[in-house]
């Protein structure tokens, strides 16, 4: 790095010093050339000026004399000639007959009067000459100075120049010398830091104090340096907090990379397995369980959150899988332990089944033997009629709750077995319709199916919906078939149209419906009654969940029927909701799969 600086600088500072020096020579040189020639041009004519006054007013000494005594004392070459150019003496040839000047530049304006000056090379010397003629009465004068000593005086400054580029780059050796490794040895110490920072060493500093370029670079360096550290610091202390977070967790949790390799793991997770958990190698050495690895490449593959139900990965328990995608690829996944939570829920399931079953008899018996009684009782036997009429009752509701918690538990623990069927949708609700249309109608309730109408006219109740439900795309006859029990169905839509019936009747009217959905047909069924408030509605399918508890007993309902309906919708893999406003109505809609 040093010797590179050093060239640099050297370079620099020869181009400098170069420029300098032709700068020098075309401007200076060229400036002092000129002001020195026209400094010897002017004392050349003032002393051709006076050699001609002395020609003209000095008698005493001859021509010739006086020629040579002007051109010694101007250090020139002096002449005289007629005014028809015959030179009359010269200081420095022999004169001769033949020789005539009056065609010199100089002279032929001196001739006429005129003071001039002109400049070239002697044919008989070879150097350049400076002319400068004056007229003198009957003819004219002219001292010729000879110019070699101005080339001489430009050879000297021109030695003295290279003499002084010569010591101007020894200057600038050493001066590059220096400079290069000054500044290599910052530079490497910048580096030196750099390179300490890219090995993890976040304390490394360059502590420059300089002001210039490379202090701020270094200046700007440790800043950064510092940020990082603080930064990295702050990521390690978040690191630990969540390490310590998740090995505080009962729930075993593993992040897998996009191809496949564990990534991390916490403390549940390494007692989970028994080989426990290996950094770095693929997943599968770890988890063989098929659901489990399905489950973390279905979330990884579609960025998005997969649940799965793992049971081979330790024999006789069961874990629920849930996996999330990670920003950078590949996935998290959490196993939660199932098994001691459906051991409980299977024991309460069993204990319901079980009482509800041992409840049947003994509730048939209260309600026959009451009804045997009131049968038995005249009608103004008072009091004991009443009393008896409350039992017979409540022994009904009783025996309906027995009833619907028995249905309620073999569905959820999956002792009903369902027989799912392609089925038109138009053939559920015609069931549906068929088997409530005179129970409706004796509440005063018109029952219809939106879109068809009797002898497959097209009903007029589209209007009565509500205005967030539209119609299904087409005919409900040209729906395709759907996957379904059709008794199971008629349950959900008995459970649905008896819920409307008696909550929602002040409408005058329920519709049955279907339209496409993302995911099957969606099936509805929809009251113009009283509404339900909006903080209900997520609570609705609730075992026991009753929205106005004293009208529900009132009206002899369970609190089960959704809850029924709900997971025969999940047995179905279907899914069933609520919508509703107050003064609105209520609409109750459920989706089949596609056959």
């Amino acid at each position: 790095m040093k010797n590179r600086i050093f060239f640099k600088l050297l370079a620099a500072f020869l181009i400098v010093i170069a420029a300098a020096a032709a700068t020098l020579d075309l401007v200076v040189g060229g400036a002092w050339e000129a002001s020195l020639r026209t400094e010897i041009e002017r004392n050349l004519t003032q002393k051709t000026l006076l050699f001609a006054h002395r020609v003209e007013s000095d008698h005493t000494r001859s021509l010739a004399e006086i020629v040579a005594q002007e051109g010694q004392a101007a250090g020139a070459r002096a002449t005289v000639i007629d005014a028809s150019g015959k030179v009359l003496a010269d200081s420095e040839s022999n004169l001769s007959p033949d020789e005539n000047d009056a065609g010199q530049a100089e002279f032929a304006a001196a001739l006429k009067g005129e003071t001039s000056s002109s400049e070239r090379r002697s044919e008989n010397v070879g150097i350049p000459f400076l002319y400068v003629a004056a007229p003198i009465t009957g003819g004219a004068v002219r001292l010729a100075y000879p110019l070699s000593d101005i080339q001489a005086v430009q050879a000297e400054v021109h030695r003295r120049m290279f003499w002084g580029l010569a010591i101007a780059l020894v200057i600038a050796l050493l001066v590059a010398a220096t400079a290069s490794v000054i500044t290599a040895r910052r530079l490497e110490r910048i580096v030196d830091v750099a390179a300490r920072i890219e090995r993890g060493d976040l304390r490394a500093r360059v502590d420059d104090p300089s002001v210039d370029e490379i202090g701020r670079v270094a200046v700007a360096i440790d800043r950064t340096a510092g940020q990082v550290e603080r930064s990295f610091a702050a990521v390690r202390s978040s690191q630990r907090q969540l390490e310590t977070l998740l090995n505080s967790m009962q729930d075993a949790v593993i992040a897998v990379s996009a191809d496949g390799l564990v990534q991390w793991a916490n403390q549940p997770m390494d007692r989970l397995v028994p080989q426990r958990t290996r950094l770095n190698a693929p997943m599968v050495e770890t988890i063989r369980d098929p659901d489990f690895l399905a489950t973390v490449k279905a979330a990884t593959a579609t960025k998005r959150v997969c649940t799965g139900r793992a049971t081979s990965i330790v024999p006789g328990r069961a874990y629920d899988v849930t996996a999330a995608p990670l920003p950078d690829g590949g996935a998290v996944a959490v196993l939660r332990d199932l098994t001691e939570t459906e051991r409980v829920e299977k024991t309460r399931r069993d204990f319901i089944a079980n009482v509800s079953h041992e409840l049947r008899t003994p509730l048939t018996s209260i309600q026959g033997y009451s009804e045997t009684l009131l049968d038995s009782i005249p009608e103004n036997s008072g009091h004991n009629r009443d009393f008896l009429e409350i039992i017979r009752k409540n022994a009904a509701r009783m025996s309906r709750l027995t009833e619907d918690l028995l249905t309620l538990a073999r569905v959820e623990s999956g002792e009903t077995r369902f027989e799912p069927e392609p089925v038109p949708p138009i053939e559920l609700l015609n069931d549906a319709e068929e088997s409530f249309r005179e129970i409706a109608r004796g509440q005063g309730v018109e029952l219809q199916i939106d879109g068809v109408g009797k002898n497959g006219q097209k009903s007029t109740t589209a209007s009565l919906k509500a205005p967030d439900l539209p119609s299904g795309d087409g005919s409900v006859e040209s729906l395709p078939q759907v996957l379904a029990d059709r008794e199971a169905i008629h349950q959900v839509f008995s459970n649905l149209i008896d819920n409307a019936m008696k909550y929602g009747r002040s409408g005058g009217c329920i519709v049955l419906g279907a339209r496409h959905a993302p995911r099957g047909i969606e099936f509805y069924v929809q009251d113009f009654g009283a509404g339900i408030s909006s903080e209900h509605l997520p609570r609705l399918f609730e075992r026991f969940y009753r929205v106005d508890k004293a009208r529900s007993r009132e009206s002899g309902g369970t609190g089960l029927g959704l809850a029924i309906a709900k997971h025969i919708m999940l047995a179905h893999r279907g899914s069933i909701r609520a919508e509703s406003e107050l003064n609105h109505g209520s609409t109750f809609l459920f989706t089949l799969p596609f056959a």
